[in-house]
């Protein structure tokens, strides 16, 4: 099954900083709105779409909608920006980027820092840190104080494009998730259970939408989708390369916030099996997916599994994914879902 690249170009484009996840939220809105049995954006901001299913028992996936960012901290007297990060940064990937700061319109801005030509031979020694850098969107100081308020939300700009077999651009962590969902929510046609499809938000700030999307819901089954690591790259050990581009869905055994229930993964597995679905397995030592937040916040516990999506460059803005891989991903989620009244453990 092809790919619509050009909503997933629209996903992966629209800004949406944690706490900030508007804009990201309406093209969600607008794409599913047809195609779900009712849809609401609770207090929290995450959007929760439902399908109503053979029987009562719920099964809940996530997307988180917001992307890394950062937030304005301070406009000095020369009209340059301070931030702070939102999300997890690697600081080097700052150098040499544009960003959108969305104040009273949206400037266009780059990553300044200083010079590597009038560093001291002990500067250029050290690493970078996030507060090293600024945002200088060149226009004078007053402009910028009109324009620009503390609070002000910052993204990254960087266009999507097709590259061979995948596609690369900034956020698909996790807007290639958000893809997901939308797709399996127009396609799915007879859920087994009922179905809340459940884009989140400030997940890259502490699961925190999921937190309380779990607690409203209390789902019997969850089964997140957020991409994982491809580190299939030069100087990567066998072991070490998480996941592979081009190899399938990976379905998750566990990562650094959750264990997946391991009849879900069985079950998982199956059904990718059954549905000549390429698939491979997970383990992320590190790292947190909002799996976690729906296993330990609903009342009464969840049965958790994930589904991820290869990615390599993870938290830059070239992250790149395999098309194959992505489809895969949509074919599995479906089939899970509309099938999962063959899960035979009692809950």
């Amino acid at each position: 099954m092809a790919i619509d690249f050009n909503l997933l170009k629209r996903t992966s484009e629209t800004p949406g900083a944690p706490g900030f996840e508007k804009s990201i939220r309406e093209l969600v809105i607008a794409e599913i709105k047809d195609h779900v049995d009712s849809l609401h954006t609770d207090r929290m901001g995450n959007l929760v779409a439902f399908k109503k299913g053979k029987t009562n028992k719920k099964i809940m996936s996530t997307a988180h909608l917001d992307e890394i960012g950062f937030i304005v901290t301070h406009v000095d007297d020369k009209g340059f920006i301070r931030f702070h990060t939102l999300g997890g940064f690697d600081p080097k990937t700052l150098t040499a980027q544009r960003v959108i700061v969305h104040g009273k319109k949206d400037l266009i801005g780059v990553m300044g820092g200083k010079p590597i030509h009038v560093m001291t031979p002990e500067e250029r020694k050290q690493s970078l840190m996030c507060q090293d850098y600024f945002v200088d969107v060149g226009l004078p100081a007053d402009e910028v104080k009109k324009l620009v308020d503390v609070g002000t939300p910052i993204t990254r700009q960087r266009d999507m494009i097709e590259m061979g077999s995948c596609v690369n651009g900034k956020s698909l962590d996790n807007r290639v998730a958000v893809y997901i969902l939308i797709e399996t929510l127009k396609k799915l046609k007879n859920p087994a259970f009922d179905f809340y499809g459940v884009f989140t938000v400030q997940e890259e700030v502490g699961l925190r939408g999921a937190t309380v999307a779990s607690h409203q819901i209390e789902p019997d089954i969850g089964i997140n989708i957020d991409v994982t690591i491809a580190f299939d790259t030069p100087g990567a050990k066998e072991e070490e390369m998480i996941a592979r581009l081009g190899k399938g869905t990976a379905i998750k055994i566990l990562d650094g916030s959750v264990i997946c229930d391991t009849r879900l993964v069985e079950f998982m597995k199956k059904q990718a099996e059954a549905n000549k679905i390429p698939y491979q397995l997970e383990i992320l030592t590190a790292g947190g997916t909002d799996s976690a937040a729906m296993q330990r916040m609903s009342k009464n516990g969840c049965i958790v599994g994930a589904i991820s999506i290869p990615c390599r460059n993870v938290h830059q803005t070239v992250e790149m994914c395999n098309k194959d891989d992505i489809s895969y991903s949509i074919d599995l989620l479906i089939k899970c879902v509309e099938n999962m009244d063959q899960f035979s453990e009692e809950f």
